[in-house]
């Protein structure tokens, strides 16, 4: 079975053709404002290089940070009311209170407080007042809004009113799209909150996008389903991805990491992606990214959804080489895609951190005669700062004093040292300057429970049972094979502040794609 895993990152598009556990060809391209020029070019190239025939690929895995980048420069945002089911509680809060301004500005700060919401062991806050929630609507449509969030105070433990709105809405509002915030954060009210706003403020955008990723694959001959990944390394169809982008905004860091873990045939180690622009560090557990455990800030905005606990540092083989003060600094400021134009080995006037890696042997790129005059102890310097920045990253991610094993990947790995302090060796497996792409290829189906549970005495093994069960039946219904499907991870937190010996039950289930057939 031909699986085609393509991640469009910041700089470079990757494409990678895979057939069970081996590569059969990989290819980079530029990537594009637009997304999709960037996967022409890289399916042109790839097609070129092995030959296959479109016919034969069975399922396309994508991998793009497009949504997280339009948040993060606040763009291609649709104008979002945020409406709260919480009153009379919850006012001194009201939701987007922690957004960055220019944020609040773009999405038109339409902001609603109602009466409703639940305590923590599903009693009622105060009951659902509809004809207040109608005239809230009333203000949304003549605000001219596109995009509603909706969210109600422990909603992961009773949905009622948020499925409540959401009926209304499609009533009163057909032409206007809805997110649920229990179908996308955890327990905690504005982290979740924040999570469901922002997915409602990307979902015009991921429908022009996922709309373009289908019909360029289709271009292209391959009529496999497509899919993209999400952030706990696991896949999504075409169709999810369109009502959950922000289900895919470390879709990156993680696709690289799994991909190491694939290559490199190491389950437990950290994973050193050095791209374009940044390096993210990364823990393997088990073959997956270690998930955060806290509230995770993305754009200046804190929320707690699934996102894989990653540090990252403004350096990449695009990065600008400076002295100031006599200190040779790299990053964080990068040329990104423009690399071949700006870069002094491609003709560019800009000092990148590629042309101390060519000036230094590392590299073969552009023309090395451009760099051969480079001070040796800028080179030096500029060197021994990316791997000090690097061993510090990598210290402050693991969780124990001994040393672990990291695996570089990325094109810009390159600029890393073949050892490291704190690391017991650094691995740099075949085709790692594509491990993103190998990464979504290679991705598995998941399911996850992750709600409150009362464990009455004597029950607590039924009622894991009951978790696992409900996670696996999760990851079949989303496309796994149901002989394939395992759970690798289960976490049970006892809620001492709660009564009713409330436990907080997470549990993970991941299976091989379902496509109907049986590899070849």
């Amino acid at each position: 079975m031909l699986r085609l895993g393509i991640d469009v990152g910041g700089t470079n598009t990757d494409a990678v053709l895979v057939r069970d556990a081996t590569v059969l060809g990989a290819t980079k391209a530029l990537t594009t404002g637009d997304v999709t020029g960037g996967i022409v070019t890289a399916l042109a190239d790839l097609r070129a290089a092995t030959g296959f025939d479109p016919g034969e690929v069975a399922a396309v895995m994508i991998g793009t940070t497009h949504f997280i980048n339009a948040l993060v420069e606040g763009r291609e945002l649709a104008p979002t009311a945020a409406i709260r089911f919480g009153l009379p509680a919850t006012r001194a809060l009201p939701p987007m209170v922690d957004w960055p301004d220019r944020l609040v500005r773009v999405l038109g700060g339409h902001t609603h407080l109602c009466h409703g919401g639940h305590e923590y062991d599903g009693r009622e806050i105060a009951p659902f007042d509809e004809a207040e929630f109608r005239a809230v609507l009333e203000k949304v449509a003549g605000a001219g809004v596109r995009s509603i969030a909706l969210s109600s105070v422990f909603s992961p433990v009773n949905a009622e009113f948020e499925s409540r709105a959401a009926e209304i809405v499609a009533a009163e509002l057909p032409g206007v799209s809805v997110s649920l915030s229990h179908e996308i954060g955890r327990m905690g009210l504005l982290g979740r909150e924040n999570a469901t706003i922002i997915n409602a403020a990307l979902r015009e955008l991921a429908e022009r996008v996922t709309a373009g990723l289908r019909r360029t694959v289709g271009e292209a001959g391959i009529t496999a389903p497509v899919f993209l990944s999400q952030n706990d390394g696991t896949l999504m169809d075409i169709d999810y991805a369109r009502r959950y982008p922000v289900a895919t905004f470390a879709s990156g860091p993680t696709n690289s990491m799994r991909g190491a873990a694939f290559l490199s045939r190491q389950e437990a180690c950290a994973v050193v992606d050095v791209e374009g622009t940044t390096t993210d560090v990364g823990i393997l557990q088990a073959g997956f990214p270690r998930e955060a455990s806290a509230d995770v800030d993305v754009a200046g905005i804190l929320t707690n959804f699934r996102m894989p606990d990653v540090l990252s540092v403004g350096i990449g083989g695009g990065s600008h080489v400076t002295t100031e003060d006599g200190q040779v600094r790299v990053g964080p400021q990068s040329v990104g895609y423009r690399l071949t134009e700006r870069a002094v080995v491609f003709g560019g006037d800009q000092l990148t951190a590629t042309d101390i890696a060519v000036a230094a042997g590392m590299a073969d790129l552009g023309d090395r005669d451009r760099v051969a005059g480079l001070d040796r102890s800028l080179v030096r310097a500029a060197l021994d700062g990316i791997t000090e920045r690097t061993a510090e990253i990598v210290d402050r991610m693991r969780i124990s004093a001994e040393p672990i094993p990291v695996v570089a990947v990325g094109g810009g790995s390159i600029l890393l040292p073949a050892e490291l302090p704190g690391a017991s060796a650094v691995l740099r497996p075949e085709h790692h300057a594509v491990a993103n792409a190998i990464g979504a290829a290679i991705a598995q189906v998941g399911g996850e429970v992750d709600r409150v549970f009362s464990i009455e005495p004597g029950r607590r093994d039924a009622v894991l049972d009951e978790a696992r069960q409900e996670a696996v039946d999760r990851a079949v219904a989303a496309g796994a094979d149901p002989a394939s499907v395992a759970v690798v991870d289960i976490e049970e937190v006892p809620l001492a502040y709660l009564p009713g010996n409330a436990t907080r039950v997470r549990v993970k289930a991941v299976g091989e794609l379902s496509l109907g057939g049986t590899d070849a």
